[in-house]
């Protein structure tokens, strides 16, 4: 589970694929982020999707009312997702952005990250926590889904147990709810994943 894992270059990826063969591509608003959402009565406020990619969470999430900023560390990435949101009518304020070091000068209702913070090294992660801790508002939410301890298969990125992601956040983040879970997308079986709601304290 701790081996050090090494992952794609994800500019380089945007640019040499179609977003909708890579693994985690879905085209609808995650059902796990919708059944929080429902749970948490948020209907609307200000939205921040972390590591957008083609921006289709972020496109579901306009759709639904929300304010969004979509963020991605590959330009052409964000690139392909302004494109979408303009032929749909949407405004959605999508960024080129590096998370680890972050040029957003805002604070959000809700951050949610669906594949972001599972890539980062073990020594990258306490950036990643307070870089996020400044982008939620107090009491705000931080929905997080990454890869769960119960996925076997080799390759991908790191996984955790629940019990972690509390360790993590911790002095940050309240965790609030963490349920199992799978990575809809395009794989023949899905990937087995945690979904996590995180209360900013």
């Amino acid at each position: 589970m701790n081996q050090r894992r090494e992952l794609p270059d994800w500019k380089q990826i945007y640019q040499e694929k179609e977003a909708e063969t890579m693994a985690w591509f879905n085209p609808d608003l995650d059902a796990d982020l919708d059944l929080a959402l429902t749970k948490l009565n948020l209907k609307a406020g200000t939205v921040l999707d972390l590591g957008t990619g083609p921006g289709t969470q972020a496109l579901a999430l306009a759709q639904r009312g929300f304010q969004v900023t979509g963020t991605d560390i590959s330009d052409a990435a964000i690139i392909r997702a302004k494109g979408i949101a303009a032929e749909k009518g949407l405004d959605i304020d999508f960024r080129q952005d590096d998370i680890l070091n972050s040029k957003l000068d805002q604070s959000f209702d809700i951050v949610f990250d669906r594949g972001c913070f599972h890539v980062f090294h073990e020594e990258q992660r306490q950036d990643y926590v307070r870089t996020v801790s400044r982008l939620v508002k107090p009491k705000g939410y931080f929905l997080l889904k990454c890869f769960s301890y119960l996925e076997t298969r080799p390759d991908g990125p790191y996984r955790f147990t629940p019990a972690e992601i509390g360790d993590i956040f911790e002095g940050e983040f309240k965790l609030f709810l963490v349920e199992d879970t799978v990575y809809q997308g395009t794989m023949e079986v899905f990937p087995k994943a945690l979904f996590c709601v995180l209360e900013k304290i």
